[in-house]
């Protein structure tokens, strides 16, 4: 069969949609953790929440699909069962958005209560967009789409021979694939969480305190006014003290050097059963190193990870370097007493409050690893690490050798 010259036209959708899906499905593949927990959020939505013993699964191959038939649409692989499985995909995915923007529309502007998702996780964390936005999108992807469909006669499949095709296909997944598993193994090859390398958590999640200036205001028999602060009284005292004989008594003024200034993003804890130390220990001025033990839930923690000697190392440095090693979850008080007790913990364990609906998910979302160490000097995060990479923590473990 001859077919016709590809219209240029169906040429640049077509390149166009091919490397959107490249892209969309790379953005997920680099943090399929994050992923699968954004079809956790989805599976809660929907009030199916016994869905969620697949959420990693549904990650995974959802990243697969979509990086594949971005390289098959881009190469021209087996073209028209392309097209017909892009209009099928965004045929499922503009009506589902549809939903999305209308349902938080709703609860927005009518007070329903769907309990819908907010971010539509479709560019994974590299691009968050709203439900609204996302449907806009899809509306504008899926002409393109319609059109490559009707014109999938006139676009050439690439010359390959059948086998060599499945071939491609199968290598496509593959490699899809195989990025997802070292990045859930590991960490994601580019970070775009809060806490990632170099970013500033002392500036995102702690509070600047109003900070005020006393100042201490002498007048003299003919009413002149002589004001000190703290320090310049003491060095007053110190070099001419019959200054302050003629004196009447101070009176003590009070000006506020820096106003109270809250934190971007609200909601990090670090509480025992008495006090929140976050403020101590991410505080831009501690110069102590600080490690902190990601725990997102107690009874999800590995305990291969837990138990690895390299963490034991870890904590023998800090103890020895006078660093501070803590641990930090979302569970309860009762659960941290319960599993220090079980795992013959000594460090500490602290826990910020996270509604498991509404969250704030900061200490999830922190580290995509359960356990996972970041390490915060000056308030700056220096390094982070999956625990099957804490024997890469090369500054202590060639110290311990």
């Amino acid at each position: 069969m001859i077919h016709k010259k590809e219209p240029i036209v169906i040429l640049i959708l077509r390149i166009l949609l091919g490397c959107l899906f490249i892209f969309s499905g790379l953005s997920k593949a680099i943090d399929p953790i994050a992923n699968a927990i954004q079809f956790d959020d989805y599976f809660i939505s929907f009030r199916m929440p016994f869905l969620q013993f697949f959420s990693m699964f549904c990650a995974i191959a959802l990243t697969i699909v979509e990086f594949t038939l971005g390289v098959m649409m881009l190469f021209r692989v087996k073209i028209k069962l392309t097209a017909t499985l892009y209009l099928l995909f965004m045929c499922f995915f503009f009506l589902l958005t549809a939903w999305l923007a209308l349902a938080e529309y709703l609860e927005v502007n009518h007070g329903y209560d769907f309990g819908v998702v907010k971010d539509c996780g479709c560019f994974g964390k590299a691009i968050k967009l709203s439900n609204l936005q996302t449907f806009l999108k899809n509306v504008i992807i899926i002409i393109p789409t319609i059109l490559i469909f009707l014109y999938r006669d006139h676009i050439p499949d690439i010359r390959l021979t059948e086998l060599g095709k499945w071939l491609l296909i199968g290598l496509t997944m593959l490699i899809a694939g195989l990025i997802q598993l070292y990045c859930y193994r590991h960490l994601p090859i580019i970070d775009f969480s809060d806490w990632k390398i170099k970013s500033n958590v002392a500036d995102s999640y702690i509070d600047k305190q109003q900070v005020t200036e006393v100042t201490y205001v002498y007048t003299d028999s003919l009413g002149n006014e002589y004001s000190f602060t703290e320090d310049e009284l003491l060095k007053k005292y110190e070099e001419d003290e019959s200054f302050f004989d003629d004196k009447e008594s101070a009176r003590e003024e009070e000006r506020i050097i820096s106003e109270l200034k809250r934190a971007p993003i609200q909601g990090l804890t670090m509480e025992d059963s008495i006090s929140d130390y976050s403020a101590d220990l991410l505080n831009e001025n501690n110069t102590r190193p600080l490690f902190i033990l990601f725990m997102t839930d107690l009874d999800e923690t590995d305990i291969e990870g837990l138990e690895s000697p390299y963490l034991a190392k870890i904590i023998q440095y800090c103890t020895d370097n006078q660093c501070d090693f803590v641990g930090l979850t979302n569970s309860s008080v009762k659960e941290i007493a319960t599993f220090k007790k079980e795992h013959n913990i000594t460090f500490p364990i602290y826990r910020s409050d996270c509604d498991p609906i509404k969250g704030p998910f900061i200490v999830r979302d922190a580290i995509h690893a359960n356990p996972g160490i970041i390490y915060v000097q000056n308030g700056i995060v220096m390094g982070k690490w999956n625990w099957r990479d804490f024997k890469k923590i090369s500054f202590i473990n060639n110290q311990n050798k």
